[in-house]
Formats: structure tokens, C-alpha cells, sequence
């Protein structure tokens, strides 16, 4: 059993890991996402972002879809349909995931590309602690996405 130490001592909070060497956690694997439209959202998330198809599956006794997703650095999106599954509501922002941030080299060529192909974009900010330009733009379900530059 892992047993942790909060240490709110510094000025920012870290675990500290008890009983065990290493870093338990290695990075993220990959992010899920219902839809409300499959073809939609497959089309947005292959052809205007281009990330690359690793499996498709189609559960019969789910009328579901599942479909694999990858980014070049091999971390995942699982893109999941369910029939007449509940909007999550994105503004207001509620509480439980926020957004989904991708890195890219450029902000402003990443923008372009998405611009030219007919998606809306924010404009670029950036950040007040890292000094990283950054943006938003949302999915065909209006979950928010995020720019990160590298």
C-alpha cells in the first residue's frame, strides 16, 4: 500500500512517496472522450488534428463506438460514443476535467492550420508563470482544447 506525505510547507504542494524508490507515476497513457457524434468527432479528430488511428471497434452490445487514437509521442485519445449520453457542461466550467492540452512547436502555425480549416480559435495568450504561448479551441462537443507551446 502506498502511504504519502503532503508537504504544503513549500510554496508548492508535493508527494512525497513513503516505502517506495521511483517515480510511481511514468506519464499520462491517454485521455477519454464521449461524443454525441462519432463521425463528427472522428473526422475533427483525424482529419483537422491528424492524430492517427490505432484501432477502431464497434460494441454491438453497447451500440458503442471505441476508437483509438494516437499522438506522435504515442500518448492516446479513446474517443467513445454512447447513445443519448448527458451534455457536460463546459462554461460555466464545472468541476472534473477542465480542458485537454496538446503541445505543439508553433502556436501561431498550429492556429493557422486549424483556421484553414475552419476551426474557431482564441486568441493566443501567454503564460503568466511559464512564459508559454498558449490557446484554446473547442471539439465538436465544445470540450475545450488547449495549444500548448513547447
Amino acid at each position: 500500500m502506498l502511504s504519502y506525505v503532503i508537504n504544503y510547507a513549500q510554496s508548492k504542494p508535493r508527494v512525497k512517496q513513503k516505502g517506495k524508490d521511483g517515480v510511481m507515476l511514468k506519464g499520462i497513457h491517454h485521455a477519454a472522450i464521449i461524443c454525441s457524434n462519432y463521425i463528427q468527432s472522428k473526422a475533427f479528430y483525424t482529419e483537422i488534428l491528424g492524430l492517427t488511428i490505432v484501432a477502431e471497434n464497434y460494441r454491438q452490445d453497447r451500440d458503442s463506438y471505441k476508437l483509438d487514437l494516437q499522438l506522435p509521442d504515442g500518448s492516446q485519445v479513446e474517443l467513445f460514443s454512447f447513445p443519448d449520453s448527458p451534455v457536460r457542461p463546459s462554461y460555466p466550467e464545472a468541476q472534473g476535467l477542465r480542458h485537454l492540452a496538446f503541445v505543439v512547436e508553433s502556436v501561431e502555425a498550429s492556429v493557422k492550420q486549424l483556421q484553414d480549416r475552419g476551426v474557431v480559435v482564441e486568441p493566443i495568450r501567454v503564460d503568466e508563470y511559464t512564459g508559454k504561448k498558449f490557446t484554446f479551441f473547442s471539439d465538436p462537443d465544445h470540450l475545450p482544447l488547449e495549444l500548448y507551446e513547447q
